[in-house]
């Protein structure tokens, strides 16, 4: 099956354009459930992905006692503490996040959230309750492990973007042919999958796009939550799902990249990439 080489010109074509008599409102509203105690950076990355890709609000949930560092680092975002176990969300949040739910056009769950019984119930709950698209990334991804029937239930559109260990704890080893894999999976489970790598594949199922961008110097914590929140921040402007995974990934790339001709690929940060972001978007 074909698979397209995405390119910025490709690219391009998928972004929304900005209405000039656009609000904040305008560009979608947006959720992440992300960080726990000792990974406050993954929630900061992830909404400041989503900021810097060009969504109009975002409101991100944190364990009650790292609130006030993410309320501190964040000027941006709505931040709000919420309740936890051991530093990790707790199932007693669970009636506050599914009221919030119900206003969001795009759900961002699992960043740096730890892994628990209590993170697997409100993974689990997300994506039984949400009505709007919803992206799985990192521990989110581990929490699914024993409820993937949960996939195929889902009526709205559901991304998970694990790296090759991740994606190993959900449908085994990823095998020679990556893109055959991710492609089986996607149409196995109902959702769309980007297996993070070199040359990431994106797929549903059918329609198959390789990323070009990217290099070495990407791979350092922290990364794959600026893209997650890159990929949260086009959906909740209304970009397809799966387009907004394709644009995602080739834009997060080449922010990567551009950090690389600056800077080299050696002290190269995440906090970089967000920087560069903005250029990409112009």
């Amino acid at each position: 099956m074909d698979v397209t080489q995405l390119d910025y010109d490709s690219v391009l074509q998928m972004l929304p354009d900005r209405d000039p008599f656009g609000h904040k409102g305008s560009f979608g509203k947006v959720l992440l459930l992300c960080g726990s105690r000792g990974y406050t950076g993954a929630a900061y990355f992830a909404a400041m992905g989503a900021l810097r890709s060009g969504v109009g609000l975002c409101y991100l949930g944190v364990p009650e006692s790292i609130y006030a560092i993410e309320a501190v680092k964040l000027n941006e975002p709505v931040v709000f503490p919420l309740p936890e176990r051991e530093g990790m969300l707790s199932r007693q949040a669970l009636p506050e996040i599914l009221s919030r739910l119900e206003k969001m056009d795009a759900v961002l769950v699992g960043c740096g959230m730890g892994i628990s019984p209590d993170t697997e119930a409100v993974v689990t709950a997300v994506l039984e309750q949400a009505k709007c698209p919803v992206i799985v990334d990192a521990d989110g991804i581990t929490a699914l492990r024993r409820h993937k029937d949960i996939l195929r239930g889902r009526k709205y559109p559901t991304i998970l973007t694990p790296h090759d260990g991740e994606f190993a704890r959900l449908g085994g080893p990823v095998g020679e042919d990556r893109m055959e894999t991710a492609a089986a999976f996607a149409r196995d489970w109902n959702c769309i999958l980007l297996l993070k790598g070199h040359r990431t594949c994106i797929t549903d199922g059918k329609t198959r796009y390789r990323n070009t961008t990217g290099n070495p110097g990407m791979a350092t914590g922290g990364s794959g939550d600026v893209l997650s929140g890159i990929l949260l921040g086009l959906l909740g402007q209304g970009v397809p799902p799966l387009e907004a995974a394709a644009c995602g990934a080739w834009l997060h790339g080449k922010a990567g990249d551009l950090c690389a001709d600056e800077m080299g690929q050696y002290g190269m940060l995440p906090t970089d990439m967000l920087s560069h972001l903005p250029r990409l978007l112009k």
